[in-house]
């Protein structure tokens, strides 16, 4: 069951149309999704656009007085039958563009935004990187210097809109009269017109132009994250910001580690005998190459952390680490020779042979497989 229409208002029965007007106004400030973020907000909007469309017309306002509710419906009234969008609303008591309590006239629009892509190599990630970036940008015109009129020539007034830069069109409908506006066909929303516009540009003021920049890509970014570069995208209208650049990182694959947030993971193999007897190995870190001394005896899936050869964080200093995991190769297609030996070694070892390493039991077995 709908609200009474003079609650929804918080007006009296007796509110004159004036009162019921500048009720509606207040609400509807109040009200639009622009400035009022709750859930429900465009929804009581639309209960308060719905009453005073009712309660401003007196015959309406007359049969709900007597009637209620079923009284309209069974007249053949469907209320918010005539809306349109917030903005038609908002147009028809504030004139200009939708949300504009100003009443002034047509907004210049913003410029574009451009989006490009730029890769950089992983140890690039531990450091930061710089790069120059070249791409297509509309600009105001560098010959007429955004006017569009060619240079030393006059700019008049637009004779269609007058210097509105709009034109405007009033209909009449259920809710009353809705204003809507349109930029100027002449002008383009301008208001102005050169008398002899740029042989450039052609009178737009913006032209299509190639533009490079320096980037500072900073330590720690993560590939598919952008970054936005604040005005440097295409220009707007004369007196409208321009867009933002906007670049994504991609990272380049290095098939020398794995990225695990700030850690890097690598890996080292070995063959069975240099796992039983011991050996150093040499592995790559973004710094160069490291040396490690694997003991006698180091199991398969060992871990060895290098700290502070990892990466940053964004924003951050401190990196994490690098982290080689201990590959074990079993050795296959033995000749005769081999597995001679093989299985003379196999008939001389004993349980303290195969006994896993002290103090490690079983979970410690699993953490140590598993990383």
């Amino acid at each position: 069951m709908p609200r009474d229409y003079y609650e929804v208002l918080g007006v009296s029965r007796d509110a004159s149309e004036t009162e019921i007007k500048k009720a509606f106004r207040r609400l509807a400030r109040e009200l639009h999704p622009d400035v009022n973020q709750e859930s429900d907000a465009e929804d009581r909007f639309k209960e308060a656009a719905e009453a005073y469309e009712v309660l401003s017309d007196a015959e309406r306002r007359r049969t709900y007085d007597a009637y209620g509710h079923e009284g309209l419906r069974s007249g053949g009234f469907d209320p918010g039958a005539g809306f349109g969008s917030i903005d038609d609303i908002f147009q028809a008591f504030f004139g200009g563009g939708g949300f504009g309590f100003g009443g002034g006239g047509r907004r210049a629009a913003a410029g574009g935004d451009v989006a490009i892509e730029v890769e950089v190599e992983l140890a690039e990630v531990a450091t930061g990187a710089r790069r120059e970036v070249t791409y297509d940008v509309v600009a105001p015109c560098e010959h007429c210097r955004g006017n569009g009129a060619e240079p030393g020539t006059p700019i008049s007034t637009c004779e269609r809109c007058g210097g509105a830069g709009e034109l405007r069109a009033v209909t009449r409908t259920p809710f009353g009269q809705m204003v809507r506006s349109t930029p100027c066909d002449v002008c383009g929303g301008a208001g102005k017109v050169p008398k002899t516009p740029c042989e450039v540009c052609g009178g737009s003021g913006r032209t299509r132009q190639s533009r490079t920049s320096a980037i500072e890509i900073p330590a720690g970014i993560e590939a598919g994250q952008r970054m936005r570069i604040t005005g440097a995208g295409h220009a707007g209208e004369p007196g409208a910001p321009p867009g933002d650049l906007y670049v994504e990182v991609a990272v380049a694959e290095d098939e020398r580690f794995e990225r695990e947030g700030t850690d890097l993971i690598s890996s080292v193999s070995i063959s069975a005998t240099e796992a039983m007897l011991g050996t150093t190995i040499t592995v790559p870190t973004l710094e160069g190459e490291e040396e490690i001394e694997v003991v006698a005896g180091t199991q398969p899936g060992h871990q060895y952390v290098l700290k502070g050869l990892g990466l940053p964080r964004l924003s951050g200093r401190r990196r994490g680490n690098q982290r080689v995991i201990l590959e074990v190769i079993v050795p296959t297609n033995l000749n005769e020779e081999q597995r001679e030996l093989a299985e003379r070694l196999d008939e001389t070892l004993e349980d303290d042979n195969l006994a896993p390493r002290r103090g490690e039991g079983l979970f410690g077995r699993v953490r140590r497989a598993f990383g």
